[in-house]
């Protein structure tokens, strides 16, 4: 017979991991100071920076030592990132999800080993992994709600026809997911609202010029765009001018996020509106746990409130953006 041999290590690991699912959420004990984790998806737009500033900043200012790290876009990245947090033995973990399904997997795993997790700006398969019982709370704003303002505010601009391209942010990720059907579910009840083309620009400006004209040449009466955000609409701004187009006069753009570029581009009559999408997290991120900390009943959803910007107020909130 073949003998298993099982180390007093391997038991405490086992017994370890079944305490923690068995008791629900990890516990964190009140103290000065913490050890905490932020495993960030990205840092190639104003957004991401802004974020992971403010968390630095937060953590300074609270004299908490904060492991950083940067997934470069991939998820496959930030679930290694997550584990050398659990090996480093962080008090707490603050994950932004690069995207839904691998990540809800890091999640359980930080449960497992006794951490707790809080989710910032983006969500985790809810099918995977859910708030209260694999993750303290998600923290971030209302993406379905944003989608339906950007699709509101174009339906009424363009009196309930148009022809619609649709730039999407990372496929898989919650952001794009309910952007996508926020907007989608507002349009329904208006058949003048057509999209015509809808693509990836992976959140990014270059990405987003480049889907932009390829799609041009495939509808070149296109009379809207919708992005996901900020970058890929200033992105769509480029590739239209380049085709000759007047953005903002001959196809009118609505987006997400609320940066400093995308206002400067609604004073200067390029973009339509775009719908906040906050970026400072730190200070709700770091109350939130040491609420969790003291034992407090935390919401499974802290939803941020984010502001409208168009050419009624753009000027006026431009030397507070990002």
């Amino acid at each position: 017979m073949k003998r298993i041999l099982v180390t007093s290590a391997t038991l405490a690991a086992a017994a370890l991991a079944a305490f923690a699912l068995a008791q629900g959420l990890p516990k964190l004990a009140v103290k000065k100071t913490y050890k905490v984790g932020f495993a960030q998806t990205e840092s190639n737009n104003p957004w991401r920076l802004a974020q992971t500033k403010s968390m630095q900043d937060e953590a300074k200012k609270m004299g908490w030592q904060l492991v950083y790290t940067d997934a470069a876009g991939s998820a496959a990245k930030q679930v290694s990132d997550v584990d050398s947090m659990i090996a480093q033995r962080v008090d707490a973990i603050f994950l932004a999800p690069r995207e839904e399904k691998p990540l809800a997997a890091a999640v359980k795993k930080a449960r497992a080993a006794g951490i707790p997790v809080i989710l910032l700006d983006r969500n985790v398969d809810p099918s995977l992994a859910k708030a209260g019982q694999d993750y303290v709370t998600f923290i971030g704003s209302d993406f379905v709600q944003e989608g339906q303002r950007a699709a509101e505010w174009l339906t009424k601009k363009m009196n309930g026809k148009a022809t619609i391209i649709e730039l999407q942010g990372t496929t898989g990720s919650s952001p794009a997911n309910d952007r996508k059907a926020g907007f989608a579910n507002y349009i329904k009840k208006y058949p003048g609202m057509k999209i015509v083309a809808s693509q990836t620009g992976d959140f990014a400006r270059d990405k987003g010029r480049q889907v932009m004209e390829t799609l041009l040449q495939a509808h070149p009466d296109v009379t809207a765009v919708y992005a996901h955000n900020d970058e890929m609409a200033l992105g769509a701004i480029a590739a239209l001018e380049a085709a000759g187009k007047k953005p903002g006069k001959d196809v009118m753009i609505v987006s997400i996020d609320g940066e400093k570029d995308a206002l400067q581009a609604i004073i200067d009559g390029k973009l339509g509106a775009t719908v906040e999408c906050n970026p400072r997290f730190g200070p709700k991120a770091f109350e939130t746990l040491m609420r969790y900390a003291k034992g407090e009943k935390i919401p499974a959803k802290i939803i941020n409130p984010d502001r409208f910007f168009d050419s009624t107020n753009a000027k006026a909130s431009i030397s507070t953006s990002y």
